[in-house]
C-alpha cells in the first residue's frame, strides 16, 4: 500500500478515485469506462508532475525521509553483483547501521558502503535507524583500507539523520571514529564516489561522503544539522523546522549551486519512493559517468583533486 505525505493529498484524492473507478470496471456486467479511467489517470500524473516541480525544502525534506523510499540494500541489491559483506571494526565489535563490503559494478571490482537505516521496524532497530557509532565507522575504515590497497574504488551510499548520540557512542570515540573515517576518505589512492540517497545528516554523513565526486538525488537533502534541531536552536521552537529548512539551503539544487555537490541524480515523477528500480538504474549512470574520468588518474592526482575540491567550499560565495 502506497504512504501518501500531507502535501499529497491532492493526488491522493485523485488517485483514490482512481481505483474505485478501475473496481467499479472489474465487476461484470460494469459498462465500459476506459475513457473515464484514462482522462482520470493524466489528470493525476499532471497533478503529481506539477506538484513535485514546485517542492519546498521542507517538503523535499519529507520526501527525503520518505520511509517507502529505497534504502541502501536496494541499491546494493540492484547496483553490485557478488556482493560480499565484511562486519565487525576488529576493536569493538559490529554495527549494522553500516553494511559494506566488496562486489562488481557492471563488471569491475568495487568496495561499497553505505548506511542503511531498515525497511521495517524489525530492521530499523536492527539497523539502528542508520545512525552509526564509532564501531560503524571504524569498519568503514577498515574497508577503506583494503581497498586501497587492492586499487579499488570505493562507492558510498549516504542516508543517515547523523552519526549516533548515545553516551556509549561518546564513550567509545564518536568524534575521533568520524574524524578517521574522514581522514581515509581523503587519504584514499583510489577514486571515491558518493551518493546521497535520502537524509544526509552532519558528521554522520561526511565520514563517508568525503568524495572526489559527489552526488545527490533529486529530492534528498544534505545538511549540517536537521531542521528540526536547528529550529530548537535558533528559535527554540521546533515547530519552525520548515524556516530552518529553507534558511540552510539543504536541497540538491541549492547545494549544486553552492558548489558542495558536484551533480544531482534525477528521480522518478513522484519521487524514488514511487519507481525504485528506475531510481536506482539512475543512480548506476550516474555512478559509471563519475568513475569513468577518474579511473585515468592516479594516486597523487586523486588526493590532490579531492582536497582540492573541499578546500574551495565557500570560497567563491
Amino acid at each position: 500500500m502506497r504512504s501518501y505525505l500531507d502535501f499529497e493529498k491532492p493526488v491522493a484524492e485523485l488517485e483514490a478515485k482512481l481505483e474505485e473507478l478501475k473496481a467499479l470496471g472489474d465487476r461484470d456486467g460494469a459498462v465500459a469506462i476506459s475513457e473515464d479511467v484514462a482522462r482520470l489517470e493524466a489528470k493525476a500524473a499532471a497533478a503529481l508532475a506539477e506538484l513535485y516541480a514546485g517542492l519546498t525544502p521542507w517538503q523535499k525534506t519529507q520526501v527525503a525521509r520518505h520511509p517507502q523510499r529505497p534504502h541502501f540494500v536496494d541499491y546494493c541489491a540492484g547496483l553490485i553483483e557478488e556482493f560480499q559483506p565484511l562486519a565487525g571494526d576488529r576493536v569493538f565489535g559490529e554495527d549494522e547501521a553500516v553494511v559494506g563490503g566488496f562486489g562488481r559494478f557492471r563488471g569491475r571490482p568495487v568496495c561499497v558502503i553505505g548506511q542503511e537505516k531498515g525497511a521495517n521496524t524489525e530492521a530499523r532497530i536492527r539497523h539502528n535507524f542508520g545512525m552509526a557509532k564509532p564501531e560503524g565507522y571504524r569498519k568503514a575504515v577498515r574497508l577503506m583500507g583494503l581497498a586501497g590497497r587492492f586499487g579499488l574504488p570505493v562507492l558510498t551510499f549516504v542516508d543517515t539523520a547523523g552519526a549516533y548520540p548515545g553516551i556509549e557512542a561518546e564513550e567509545r570515540g564518536q568524534a575521533e571514529a568520524i574524524a578517521r573515517s574522514t581522514e581515509a576518505c581523503l587519504g584514499l589512492p583510489t577514486p571515491n564516489v558518493t551518493v546521497v540517497i535520502g537524509e544526509g545528516g552532519s558528521g554522520g554523513a561526511i565520514a563517508l561522503a568525503t568524495a572526489n565526486t559527489v552526488l545527490m538525488l533529486e529530492h534528498s537533502i544534505y545538511s549540517v544539522i536537521s531542521p528540526e534541531g536547528a529550529a530548537s536552536i535558533l528559535w527554540r521552537d521546533a515547530g519552525r523546522a520548515q524556516d530552518a529548512a529553507t534558511a540552510m539551503k539543504i536541497t540538491a539544487q541549492d547545494l549544486l549551486r553552492l558548489g558542495v555537490i558536484d551533480g544531482i541524480i534525477p528521480e522518478p515523477t513522484g519521487g524514488a519512493h514511487r519507481d525504485g528500480e528506475a531510481a536506482i538504474r539512475a543512480a548506476g549512470d550516474a555512478i559509471a559517468n563519475a568513475l569513468e574520468p577518474l579511473s585515468a588518474l592516479d594516486a597523487e592526482a586523486l588526493r590532490d583533486r579531492r582536497a582540492q575540491k573541499f578546500l574551495e567550499i565557500g570560497r567563491s560565495l
